[in-house]
């Protein structure tokens, strides 16, 4: 997960392959689960998008039709999807990702504590991925403290 060091809490860097869906399903956990218009959530091929100033999330597909807006977030029903950026509010959660083959990708970049419970939770990351990095970052401080 995130870790503390020294009262600063530290982001994790990401970087794992996944289906387009899982990643949807973590964008909409982090921004607008609590609104998104049922229909949409349950069709694979409508996305949220937000504009820089609150936040990014662009899809980059093949074909997108705005379809609703609520609150500052735009609905788009897309077609072949290439990648997905999504960046937080904050600005602590920075993902990108990109089209391997077909409806799988790599997600990238570095995600906030919330933003990786919200990655496992829509199983874009594994329990044991998450206990890697936990035993990554112990025996990293282990060596700095020595």
């Amino acid at each position: 997960m995130a870790f503390e060091e020294h009262g600063v809490v530290k982001m994790v860097y990401i970087d794992e392959k996944t289906h387009l869906e899982k990643f949807r399903q973590f964008i909409i956990l982090n921004t607008c689960a609590t609104y998104m218009p049922a229909a949409y959530l349950h069709d694979t091929s409508v996305f949220p998008e937000r504009d820089p100033e609150h936040g990014t999330i662009y899809v980059e597909a093949v074909s997108k039709i705005p379809l609703r807006e609520m609150r500052d977030i735009k609905f788009v029903k897309v077609a072949e999807v290439l990648g997905v950026i999504y960046k937080s509010k904050s600005g602590n959660t920075d993902l990108k990702w990109r089209q391997l083959k077909g409806l799988f990708g790599r997600v990238t970049g570095e995600a906030s504590p919330n933003s990786v419970v919200n990655l496992l939770e829509s199983g874009v990351l594994r329990k044991d991925y998450i206990l890697k990095k936990i035993e990554q970052s112990a025996s990293k401080t282990e060596e700095e403290t020595g």
